[in-house]
């Protein structure tokens, strides 16, 4: 997987054409999961890349961190849980819109279904180049390939989507990673599986 280059500081990707704003009841339904303290992305414009996947821009806000006192940057544990809000939102939005197969084919019944017990990362990879502040800064999670994966005698079902990700904050810090996702038990294609 190849990262897609970093913005320079205070610069925001160009939103495509096609792009969705950020849909309010979607993101607090999305968010139900955590504890209130714990809902970190306040924005998310999700759009369909040229390659028929998604991208979502995101902005983000960490009043304070849940288990330790303020450190005032943003760490390792906290590029996982903004990772998760930003890519739970995307798949959900992909779903809504009807982009990014194969979740444009899903029902929104069958997201909420899967949100958490489904969907997990199996490669996670992050690095930090300058260090950024953590109570307001910019993130972006981009599908690079999501295929499904039929079961077999050995297999169950299953989608395998490839992502990057990077924040950002307006003062010239930034990270990166590329991470890798499995959804188990993914609904039935119309037309049920292929041979």
């Amino acid at each position: 997987m190849t990262t897609a280059p970093l913005l320079p500081s205070g610069a925001a990707p160009a939103a495509g054409a096609a792009g969705h704003a950020t849909d309010e009841a979607l993101l607090a339904r999305v968010l139900r999961v955590y504890r209130p303290d714990c809902r970190y992305l306040r924005t998310a414009e999700v759009e369909a890349t040229e390659d028929g996947l998604a991208r979502a821009t995101c902005t983000f806000s960490i009043p304070a961190p849940f288990y330790i006192d303020d450190t005032g940057h943003f760490n390792a544990v906290e590029f996982n849980l903004c990772y998760n809000q930003m890519m739970y939102y995307a798949v959900a939005k992909a779903v809504k819109e009807g982009i990014m197969p194969p979740f444009a084919e899903w029902s929104m019944d069958d997201y909420w279904q899967r949100q958490l017990p489904a969907f997990l990362i199996v490669d996670f990879r992050s690095s930090f180049a300058k260090a950024m502040g953590s109570h307001r800064f910019h993130g972006e999670i981009t599908f690079t390939r999501a295929r499904r994966y039929s079961g077999g005698r050995d297999r169950r079902p299953m989608i395998v989507a490839d992502t990057t990700c990077r924040y950002w904050d307006d003062d010239g810090g930034h990270c990166q990673g590329e991470v890798r996702l499995v959804v188990t038990d993914p609904p039935a294609p119309a037309g049920g599986e292929a041979p």
